[in-house]
């Protein structure tokens, strides 16, 4: 095994010596003629000068044919064929920048909201009821504002209050609601937008809420209603509530709030006094602090409908 490697040795050696010792003698002769002022063979100059030529155009045209035509007729997937007039006709879209300015300026704009409301936290009765609220806006993040509400006719008992009247034979103080009005203060915190149904950008803005006015309510007779019927009496109300307002142009939008009224309502006397039946001091003997937690859901339009940025995009 070892005479064989050795021998393997010995036949490369001379196999490499020879060839070397050719190319230095060529490399020595081109050398001396060059030191005699010869130059290179025009023929050879002129064979070298084709080659490379010949080298680099058959580079150019592998390059050339290996491009995306033979790609495409490898995976034809790969190049989908677009029908250019089709594509001509499609509506162009709105350009969009990654930063752009405020989509609206609220700030010295009145705000108009319109809205309805839902009781969300009463089992016996339903305060549902048409409201407005009107805000102006100092900067266009704070808002000073009033709202209201008007409730006497939309004022419904439940069916649950009904069923447990009518099963356990218990009654349960119940009050209707006449109107409501406050005098608020609006923050917005947060705002920015979200793509929906693929196509439209929308724009959003959160907000919380709060302030104080008063609410008018009376007792709703249970116990005796043949000889009770209490007048409507206005209380002191404090409210707070969070919202959402959802922007389709730079002057409408919808808005949907949760808030909180909270007060001191007074309940009906649970006891009939004898004697006293007709006498308005003995219908109403406790008070509650009660939540009146309410969703009110409507839109809003920004007057005047219009503005004008300081600076130009």
């Amino acid at each position: 095994m070892k005479k064989s490697r050795v021998g393997l040795l010995v036949a490369v050696a001379l196999g490499i010596l020879p060839a070397n010792g050719w190319a230095q003698e060529d490399a020595g002769e081109a050398a001396a003629g060059e030191q005699a002022g010869e130059g290179p063979a025009e023929g050879e100059g002129a064979a070298v000068e084709e080659a490379v030529t010949d080298e680099g155009a058959e580079g150019e045209g592998t390059d050339e044919g290996g491009g995306l035509e033979e790609i495409c007729k490898i995976d034809p997937a790969a190049c989908p064929n677009l029908d250019m007039e089709k594509e001509a006709a499609r509506p162009l879209r709105e350009e969009l920048y990654a930063v752009q300015q405020i989509f609206v300026i609220k700030a010295g704009r009145f705000e108009l909201n319109p809205f309805w409301v839902v009781t969300l936290n009463d089992q016996f009765v339903n305060h549902p009821a048409p409201g407005a609220a009107l805000n102006f806006y100092i900067s266009n993040v704070l808002a000073v504002g009033v709202n209201g509400a008007f409730y006497r006719p939309f004022n419904v008992d439940r069916e649950f209050n009904f069923l447990v009247r009518r099963a356990a034979r218990v009654a349960v103080p119940l009050t209707e609601y006449d109107w409501s009005a406050a005098l608020n203060f609006t923050y917005v915190p947060a705002f920015g937008k979200f793509a929906g149904f693929s196509d439209f950008i929308f724009q959003y803005e959160a907000f919380v809420v709060g302030g104080v006015g008063a609410i008018s309510t009376r007792p709703i007779p249970v116990i005796d209603p043949n000889n009770r019927n209490p007048d409507f009496e206005p209380k002191l109300a404090f409210n707070a509530g969070i919202g959402l307002r959802i922007f389709f142009n730079r002057w409408f939008a919808a808005v949907l709030e949760i808030r909180d009224y909270m007060f001191n309502d007074k309940l009906e006397n649970l006891s009939v006094v004898a004697g006293s039946e007709a006498d308005p001091k003995t219908w109403t003997d406790q008070t509650s602090f009660t939540h009146n937690v309410q969703a009110q859901l409507g839109v809003s339009f920004f007057l005047p409908f219009s503005f004008e940025y300081r600076l130009p995009k």
